[in-house]
């Protein structure tokens, strides 16, 4: 059978190792599947298939360093999971068996206790005997922290084949980012990065294995592993299995492009999320320790466990390049096509022989997003036809929303231009006015009081003051030292119990201080902790902005998607209209995949919609990295109407996925929960407002004076009011506030 596509040249700059326990693991492997029935009589293997697929190998490479015992180990339980991949195709996918699916999962999670006493239920297949085995055998050295990540990553693995399943029932190929976001669940790699803390002997501590950098190395390794899985196994999936969920073939729906094509944008998108890995690896990382102050030992657990990511990556392509469960030629190397692109032979020990031809291909990419020359003249970016298929409604009060608003901004000192405050004075009532984000608070809240509206107008006034401030007064100077001590002293104006410890310096702190009494005052602790994490977090992302902008990077495309998602206030203000529904459903129904893939699909059309607009804005007058037609630009390394299509396109299908899961998925999700009328009638209303979010975005977006070219040329021009002399013996002159800032700061 002839191959879709020649394999691409992959991006492998790390030479794999083999670990010297292999032969031993091979041994061990095949007797512990033959004890848990998985080979002879399974109906899903047979001895042939376990030799050829030859899981000690992948371990073997993955974990070139573990003892005998712990790849013993590992090995074990990548075994148990391609049993059960193979066995929940065979059973459901191949079936479209939906209710014996949800069954045959919904049993699992007993076979997985996070207390070691408590005795584990009795299994009645190979799949529950395997896990059980395995977790008794796994956890009890881990703390409790890692085993919840570890629980919690296996439950996503398993419970994720339902996503895949109802995709194959109603032949649904998923867009690019759903697909991704997704494939991290039902792929399995995030359960390999806990593995690899397990085989390492090194735990990643708890309150760094939340923060950002480490995120980022779980999803870039993740996506690394799964996308490389999915060029080798598109023949498999697509012929033999009849599956949807693979990237080739998402490319190939998304881009309306041949195979050929598709493969190789997957191999691009493979190559930047590993660039993305060594960025964040060695960027992010030690700033990170030193911020949390981790002594030498826990600081080297950390990078035992990055460097263990990294072996992982390099063995698992060793893999794919020998295994017969692949399309690589055969069990014993590549295809003489691959040989050649890959540019060496494949014997064991050559795979060094290929990272010099794998580093110098990706180069030219690499560079192209650290040479974007700022401030080009771009001139009007054509609006496409935006699809909203959602009527907005404006609340009465907005008149006096707006004529409350220009008051509450100058009380606060956002306005006046001050040398006592060089944050102050970005914005004058002209802009304030032109902006009118009194206009997107009425649509997102139409329902609101007065009162709601003023405060709703106010979270947004000072979210997009903040968002435009920070690159003017920490960006052109790059002092992100002063830009991360603002940050700091913002978080202190957040207070979840009492007043804030500190008086207010500036207008951003004594606005924050202001809006947050006004908001929290009836929440409960909970309900205050959650939306303080949703401003925090929208903060944390002007940071990484601002170190973009320093390094003068474009993004990577995945990483800009779900950082965009932060930096517009898409969690704050979604939370804000969550807190509209009150307390009648339970958490767990917004944790909930169907819950959280609505308010993604939601937020990433309104922020490319918004980078639609705000293109000019940004990259002419602003000199921006962060839009996503530029981002799109330089991946695809092609102009601004290719880009803006493929933008355009990215918009429509989120929204069509946002329509989709409100149809299809959350009536399955009342029927999981068991929600009574007022539950349903609920979650149908926050639909009702995320629905209200997308469409007084849109309408903020074509009726406010902020993006056109006219109003752009005319914020531009400079300024008639005369800030106040700055104090004698300070400095003056271009980019000089943030040092004036930095230095108000940190004597406060």
């Amino acid at each position: 059978m002839p191959n879709p596509f020649e394999l691409p040249r992959f991006y492998t700059p790390y030479p794999a190792r083999l670990n010297p326990h292999l032969e031993s693991t091979r041994e061990h492997s095949k007797a512990w599947a033959r004890r848990m029935e998985m080979i002879e009589g399974s109906g899903i293997w047979d001895e042939s298939d376990f030799d050829s697929h030859d899981y000690a190998l992948l371990c073997s490479y993955t974990h070139p360093d573990a003892s005998g015992p712990e790849l013993d180990l590992v090995t074990d339980w990548y075994v148990w999971v391609f049993f059960f991949d193979d066995d929940f195709l065979a059973k459901f996918k191949r079936t479209g068996d939906t209710r014996g699916a949800r069954e045959y999962l919904d049993r699992l999670a007993a076979f997985m206790p996070l207390d070691t006493a408590t005795p584990a239920a009795e299994p009645a297949n190979q799949v529950e005997a395997g896990l059980a085995d395995l977790w008794a055998r796994t956890v009890p050295a881990m703390s409790d922290g890692w085993r919840r990540r570890f629980r919690e990553s296996t439950w996503h693995l398993l419970e994720e084949s339902m996503w895949e399943l109802s995709n194959i029932n109603e032949g649904r190929v998923a867009n690019p980012v759903e697909y991704i976001e997704m494939r991290r669940k039902v792929g399995g790699a995030p359960w390999s990065a806990n593995l690899v803390e397990h085989a390492v002997g090194a735990e990643v501590p708890d309150d760094i294995a939340v923060s950002r950098p480490m995120r980022v190395l779980k999803d870039t390794f993740s996506d690394g592993v799964h996308l490389r899985n999915d060029l080798f196994s598109y023949q498999r999936e697509t012929e033999q299995e009849g599956e949807l969920a693979n990237a080739v073939l998402v490319f190939e729906h998304f881009l309306g492009c041949d195979t050929q094509q598709a493969a190789d944008a997957v191999n691009d998108l493979l190559t930047s999320r590993l660039q993305q890995f060594e960025h964040t690896a060695v960027t992010e990382v030690a700033p990170l320790l030193a911020d949390h102050g981790l002594d030498s030992r826990a600081a080297a657990d950390v990078f035992a466990y990055v460097k263990g990511l990294q072996d992982w990556q390099s063995g698992g392509h060793e893999w794919h390049m020998r295994s017969s469960r692949y399309m690589n030629g055969a069990s014993g190397g590549a295809s003489p096509e691959a040989e050649a692109l890959l540019g060496g032979p494949l014997g064991l020990g050559t795979s060094a022989a290929r990272l010099v031809p794998s580093i110098l291909a990706a180069l030219p990419r690499r560079l192209r997003s650290h040479t974007h020359v700022p401030f080009e003249q771009v001139g009007h970016l054509p609006l496409p036809d935006f699809r909203m298929p959602f009527e907005t409604r404006l609340s009465p009060h907005l008149d006096g929303a707006r004529r409350n608003n220009v008051e509450w901004t100058s009380r606060m000192g956002i306005l006046e231009p001050s040398a006592a405050d060089p944050l102050a004075g970005h914005w004058d009532e002209e802009k304030l006015r032109d902006f009118d984000l009194a206009l997107c608070a009425a649509g997102i809240h139409p329902g609101a009081t007065a009162e709601e509206l003023d405060l709703g107008t106010a979270w947004l006034t000072w979210g997009t003051y903040g968002d435009d401030i920070y690159p003017v007064c920490f960006g052109r100077t790059g002092d992100l030292a002063a830009a991360k001590a603002c940050h700091e002293r913002l978080l202190l104006f957040m207070p979840l119990d009492g007043e804030a410890p500190t008086p207010p310096v500036n207008c951003l702190e004594r606005s924050l201080s202001d809006i947050w009494v006004r908001t929290v005052a009836p929440m409960d602790p909970q309900t205050r902790k959650e939306f303080r994490d949703a401003v925090e977090v929208m903060l944390e992302s002007w940071l990484w902005e601002l170190a973009n902008q320093q390094q003068n990077r474009i993004p990577e495309p995945v990483d800009y998607v779900e950082m965009r998602r932060l930096t517009f206030g898409s969690n704050l203000t979604m939370f804000l209209s969550r807190l509209r529904q009150g307390k009648v459903l339970p958490p767990e129904v917004y944790r909930s995949r169907p819950v959280q893939a609505l308010e993604n699909a939601a937020a990433d059309y309104s922020t490319l919609m918004n980078d639609v607009f705000s293109y000019q804005k940004e990259i002419q007058f602003e000199g921006e990295v962060h839009n996503a037609v530029l981002v799109v630009q330089n991946f695809f390394n092609c102009g601004r109407t290719e880009a803006l299509g493929i933008v355009s396109d990215l918009m429509q299908s989120r929204m069509r996925e946002f329509q989709h899961v409100a149809a299809v998925q959350l009536p399955v999700l009342c029927e999981e929960f068991g929600l009574d009328a007022e539950g349903r009638a609920a979650l149908d209303g926050y639909v009702r407002e995320l629905e209200n979010w997308m469409s007084a975005i849109l309408t903020w977006h074509r009726d406010c004076r902020r993006y056109a070219e006219a109003d752009l040329l005319r914020h531009a021009a400079p300024s008639v009011v005369r800030p106040q002399a700055a104090p004698v013996g300070a400095p003056t002159g271009l980019g000089t506030s943030g040092t004036r800032l930095a230095t108000l700061l940190r004597t406060s």
